[in-house]
């Protein structure tokens, strides 16, 4: 089957590593990929919301399936124009991505089909908002509607932060059109969780579940990022948690869209909070998460072109269930100085090649360029290095390891992914 993968991140590298293992693969490509994913597959120069320059491509590359990872392709309807020429993609219609792409459509959904989530109210006026949250007490919520690369959440912890965070996006714009309406919810406490599955509109199968580290420096602290690393299993959610998680929430969520027109195809992600026991939704994504990607295809034994195929074909009842291999896997993101804000960029990455040969490691690239036999930064998130270990400590030693090795002017990662698994329940 002849191939073609939107994205040029981490995810992307992780996907087209994984993929080029399958022996039903007979041609790999990525538009527009990054250093490292040149090594393993074809590399085309086109961004990935260019739908009309990727649909030409794919034609003259008679590619048979796309697989989309940016929510960005997904929201500029990437899939119902691939669709509408006759090639089978992985991910969800417009429509579908709207689960991320607009908070008020989610927090609806959940709301009108009994889907666990916080309450919340909708604003889209500063003065009618400011008068509600001045009745609450901190700490509560303000989310941006749209996609706000991460940036509109905000976590009220007193009365001047919650102005601020209502001013921002409906009086200053900072947000553009992502920021025309807010969410204001109440504020739950517990432990975060990324919980992903693949869905062909009707049938689902999950995948591990995962926990991304978002704020950028050791114990939670300075701001949120993309993700600064992930591992899975997680020890906390055992099996009686994961079949409330996927009747509950995941499969009521996919019932959900198609009782509302919606046929979703692709991965569904649940960010959750476990909350006195039981699973909230905090949000949902329309895509592979990125860092926990890598951990998770890191594990999966199974060969993942079917599982994507038969999602886009809608037959994934007909799948054979995943296998996973034993142990724990974490990656650790490592990035240039300067991110997340103004990441330094053309610094020269040595080490590479000495991390290449240790067992159970590999790196996968994200803001990378290679010229000739040398990698460049050329981003803020660099590199996902990730490990296979039996126990948690050994994974996470490992990876460390192997992330020594490493070596870029103003290079930082932190040092704590996965030691919440080490911490007592």
């Amino acid at each position: 089957m002849r191939v073609l993968v939107v994205g040029g991140g981490g995810r992307e590298h992780a996907l087209v590593w994984k993929l080029s293992q399958s022996p039903k693969i007979g041609a790999l490509f990525c538009a527009p990929g990054n250093g490292g994913i040149s090594q393993i597959a074809s590399c085309v120069d086109i961004g990935v919301t260019d739908t009309e320059a990727l649909l030409a491509c794919a034609r003259k590359e008679h590619i048979e399936l796309v697989v989309v990872g940016p929510e960005s392709a997904l929201a500029a309807g990437i899939v119902d124009r691939f669709e509408g020429a006759g090639i089978p993609v992985f991910g969800p219609c417009e429509a579908g991505s709207r689960i991320e792409t607009s908070k008020v459509f989610a927090k609806a959904l959940m709301e009108k089909h009994g889907i666990p989530t916080a309450p919340f109210r909708t604003f889209d006026a500063f003065d009618r908002g400011l008068a509600y949250i001045k009745g609450l007490s901190p700490p509560y919520v303000v989310k941006a509607d749209g996609l706000a690369a991460g940036k509109g959440a905000y976590v009220i912890k007193s009365a001047d932060e919650g102005e601020r965070a209502l001013r921002e996006p409906l009086v200053d714009h900072i947000y553009g059109d992502a920021g025309k309406r807010v969410i204001v919810e109440d504020f739950l406490s517990g432990i975060e969780a990324s919980y992903l599955v693949f869905s062909d509109g009707s049938s689902m199968q999950r995948m591990l579940p995962s926990q991304d580290h978002k704020a950028l420096r050791d114990n939670d602290k300075g701001p949120n990022t993309g993700g600064m690393g992930a591992y899975t299993p997680l020890p906390f959610i055992e099996k009686a948690m994961e079949e409330s998680i996927d009747a509950f929430v995941m499969k009521r969520t996919i019932d959900a869209l198609r009782d509302e027109g919606i046929t979703y195809k692709g991965v569904l992600y649940g960010g959750l909070m476990l909350h006195d026991g039981n699973p909230y939704v905090l949000e949902f994504n329309a895509r592979f998460g990125d860092p926990e990607t890598q951990p998770i295809l890191f594990k999966m034994e199974s060969d993942l072109l079917p599982v994507v195929s038969s999602c886009a074909e809608g037959n994934l009842g007909k799948a054979e269930p995943l296998v996973w291999k034993e142990g724990v896997a974490v990656c650790v993101v490592v990035a240039s100085r300067g991110y997340p804000e103004r990441p330094e960029k053309g610094k020269l990455i040595k080490g590479l090649s000495e991390v290449e040969g240790q067992k159970d490691v590999v790196v996968f690239h994200a803001g990378t360029k290679r010229v000739g036999n040398e990698y460049y930064t050329s981003g803020g998130r660099v590199l996902g290095v990730t490990a296979l270990g039996s126990t948690y400590r050994k994974a996470i030693d490992k990876v460390y390891e192997a992330v020594s090795c490493i070596e870029f002017e103003g290079m930082y990662y932190r040092r704590d992914i996965g030691h919440k698994a080490l911490e007592p329940a």
